[in-house]
């Protein structure tokens, strides 16, 4: 069996998934907001908006699957920290620390690296 390196059309669409996925997590930081309300601030349309990012997020993510390869596709999900850190920054004024600069680019550095082994 021949090896076929994993498309560029797969790879972008991981990339949006992980967009979509960081975009949930936004968003439930905005409905977590709620909770002091007791149970009835689990039913928010921002907790709603959350969960349905993260579950809507999968779908692009398996249609990347279909044409790619898992061991260099999954680890690319990782990127949603990239974009949670940046929607982090811009949203809710986080600070962006030395610490999770390194983090990030250690993770940038070994999604850089499976890429490579994957060709």
């Amino acid at each position: 069996m021949t090896h076929t390196p994993t498309p560029l059309s797969s790879i972008l669409l991981v990339l949006f998934a992980s967009v979509i996925g960081s975009f949930g997590a936004v968003f439930l930081k905005l409905g977590s907001q709620h909770l002091h309300r007791g149970i009835i601030g689990l039913f928010n349309w921002q907790l709603a908006a959350g969960i349905a990012l993260f579950l809507g997020s999968s779908v692009p993510f398996i249609m990347a699957l279909k044409h790619g390869e898992l061991s260099v596709l999954y680890p690319m999900v990782s990127l949603g920290y990239v974009w949670t850190m940046i929607w982090s920054r811009i949203l809710f004024r986080e600070p962006i620390t030395r610490g999770k600069i390194g983090a990030l680019a250690l993770i940038l550095a070994g999604i850089t690296c499976i890429g490579i082994g994957g060709r």
